[in-house]
């Protein structure tokens, strides 16, 4: 069965943290005997930041950022059984969705995949034409990577036929414990790209934590940062490429996850970095979210933080061996419940319930 995947990039994670999420399922996927062939713009100078191989479970297609090459791209939408539109592709993603829709065959299960539904929704709810919402009668299926029952029924509200999430999850192939790495050595660490609906919140639950504790360590990577105000003991290194996440999880003695504001004030949106964390055994700090203990448990497989006051508390009685044992009770826990090879065994049986034949093979 064959797979026509439009999304950011597979090959860079570069200003791009759906790559987590697309190499984890996809790859799962393939193993399920599906054939994917992924397409990207050649956009935000991923190509030159590529962090991955073209694998050989996926055909990986760039193609240029120009009307002309995203029209031979979409037309190649047309051989496939299972047509994918994700959100956030980062060129002329309106056109792209049309043209996709366009070129599929009428037998072809249409989906649109939503990496960022919060962002997504109140994008819709601004504007009333957006291409999206009136796509969505002719779409078969939305899938998001979190948002639970608030997406879910957001996304019924405005048409969709169904809406489905499929969580972010653990490829313990990429992601697994490694041998701390000085490098990365702080009482806490902190790992994501400078956007606007997060800067706030990483203000107050890393900057200010951190400038409350000038004797304690601090590390943050991520792009975008070097004219930020930080204190002294903030030691920042920039972009961090997905083959150092392992040793920058493990080496502090704790991380911290900070949710962009859209996605903690919907809840039931963990973060790829949750599950890359735990599948480290990382001791993970969190800030607070509706949903969190679908997942992982409060204070035994992660900490919650309220606020910036919370970490400090935290981080004032944290002992090493307590951080090891909630960073080992995590990893058990992920491995058990979270891996994308059981987020791809739900996504092929979602397939096979809506596809418009009798069914579809995984194998053929």
């Amino acid at each position: 069965m064959k797979i026509a995947f439009y999304g950011s990039s597979l090959l860079s994670s570069y200003w791009n943290g759906a790559a987590t999420y697309y190499r984890g399922l996809l790859k799962a996927l393939a193993g399920l005997g599906y054939e994917i062939t992924f397409y990207e713009p050649d956009v935000y100078d991923r190509q030159n930041n590529r962090d991955m191989d073209c694998p050989d479970w996926c055909s990986v297609v760039v193609y240029d950022a120009t009307p002309q090459a995203l029209a031979q791209v979409t037309a190649q939408a047309a051989e496939a059984d299972i047509v994918v539109k994700a959100s956030g592709v980062g060129f002329e993603d309106e056109a792209l969705l049309l043209e996709v829709l366009r070129h599929a065959r009428p037998d072809a299960l249409k989906v649109f995949w939503d990496v960022d539904a919060p962002a997504t929704l109140a994008q819709l709810r601004d504007e009333p034409d957006h291409p999206l919402l009136r796509s969505l009668r002719k779409i078969d299926l939305v899938l998001t990577y979190g948002g639970g029952d608030p997406v879910v029924y957001a996304y019924r509200a405005l048409g969709a036929a169904h809406c489905i999430p499929i969580y972010n999850a653990l490829d313990p192939d990429t992601h697994h414990p490694v041998q701390p790495d000085d490098r990365f050595a702080a009482e806490l660490g902190f790992l994501g790209n400078r956007l606007p609906d997060r800067e706030k919140r990483v203000e107050t639950f890393f900057l200010q934590p951190a400038a409350r504790n000038p004797a304690k360590t601090f590390l943050l990577g991520g792009a975008g940062w070097g004219d930020k105000p930080k204190s002294s003991n903030v030691h920042w290194i920039d972009h961090v490429g997905t083959r150092d996440h392992n040793a920058f999880n493990v080496t502090p003695k704790a991380v911290l996850n900070i949710s962009r504001d859209s996605m903690a004030n919907n809840g039931f949106s963990p973060a790829t970095r949750v599950f890359e964390a735990a599948g480290a055994g990382a001791c993970l700090i969190t800030d607070a979210w509706i949903g969190i203990e679908l997942f992982l448990k409060p204070d035994e497989e992660i900490l919650v933080a309220r606020d910036g006051q919370d970490v400090t508390e935290i981080l004032a009685t944290l002992t090493l061996q307590q951080a090891r044992a909630i960073g080992a009770a995590a990893l058990r826990r992920v491995l058990a419940e979270h891996t994308y090879t059981r987020r791809a065994a739900m996504a092929d049986e979602t397939f096979r319930r809506f596809a418009k034949r009798p069914s579809i093979k995984a194998a053929e």
